[in-house]
């Protein structure tokens, strides 16, 4: 089923999309997802596959011309520094501002490990929760994600939420803010009407909650932040770069190889650098011939 997936949507369809110059164009569109940032389409290329390696391959064919490179700038665990601000849990800020790694630190703290002797089974656990409950993850969900039985599964959420009183505090005073309202919103004022939120159908209802949450956190970040990010970012590209794609927490810019580690250093320090948080931002970037390079 992946490859058949893989064979029709990509190998197949993509070089058909292609125009004179050898060049793919998506449209971008600023009203479509819920929580405000761009999304892709006619092709989506905020889509094209990276988690497996027969995925990643399809990246490889998006070369860059002859003397030029693709430079690729990301924001490195953003939803959970813009969780950590909101919520103002003090446990998460200290992490972030010690420059320690979250998952790690979480696995530490539910399986009262020294952060050092945490197994890479453990953080992917921690992990698994750190975003799974931003966004209304079960037991079941865990469980599925995990491996884990639904009942320890049950039990990890719990401990969770016991290491994370001022982020469960913050989650369900957001559910309470939409009962009353009918909307929710993003840090800087952006706004999702959410009046399902007070609807008696469980699922609905359930859905709308997980609207509630997901939009102050992910729209914060992939649409304000992001957003405000290349709003600064084009004007100071020098005149042989340009930003080509926008996908999610990445942005990835076209630039001469002569000026590419100039440009990397620039979108890293204007990413970083376009709104306080009170929480540090971190950007990663790379650079590279091809997609699958980056």
């Amino acid at each position: 089923r992946e490859l058949t997936k893989l064979q029709s949507t990509y190998i197949e369809a993509l070089p058909k999309q292609v125009d004179s110059n050898n060049r793919v164009h998506t449209s971008f569109s600023q009203t479509i997802a819920q929580t405000g940032r761009l999304s892709s389409n006619n092709p989506n290329l905020q889509n094209i596959p990276v988690r497996t390696e027969i995925g990643r391959q399809i990246r490889r064919a998006f070369v860059a011309p002859r003397g030029r490179v693709l430079v690729s700038a990301d924001y490195t665990q953003i939803e959970l520094r813009v969780a950590a601000a909101l919520s103002k849990d003090q446990g998460m800020i200290d992490t972030f501002n010690k420059g320690i790694d979250l998952h790690q630190q979480t696995a530490a703290e539910l399986y009262n490990v020294p952060l050092d002797e945490v197994t890479k089974e453990q953080r992917y656990a921690a992990k698994t929760i750190n975003f799974g409950v931003l966004y209304g993850q079960t037991p079941h969900g865990l469980s599925v994600a995990t491996g884990m039985t639904r009942e320890e599964a049950a039990d990890f959420i719990e401990r969770y939420f016991e290491i994370r009183k001022t982020l469960k505090q913050y989650i369900e005073g957001v559910k309470e803010f939409a009962r009353k309202n009918g909307y929710t919103e993003t840090l800087l004022g952006r706004r999702r009407p959410c009046p399902e939120i007070n609807s008696s159908n469980f699922q609905i209802r359930s859905a709308a909650e997980r609207i509630a949450v997901n939009v102050p956190i992910q729209g914060t970040a992939t649409g304000d932040i992001m957003k405000m990010a290349m709003v600064a970012l084009v004007p100071k590209l020098p005149q042989n770069a340009k930003l080509l794609l926008q996908i999610h927490d990445e942005l990835i810019v076209e630039s001469d190889q002569s000026s590419a580690k100039a440009v990397a250093e620039l979108m890293k320090s204007t990413m970083e650098g376009i709104y306080d948080l009170g929480v540090p931002i971190s950007v990663d970037t790379s650079i590279g011939q091809n997609w699958g390079e980056l």
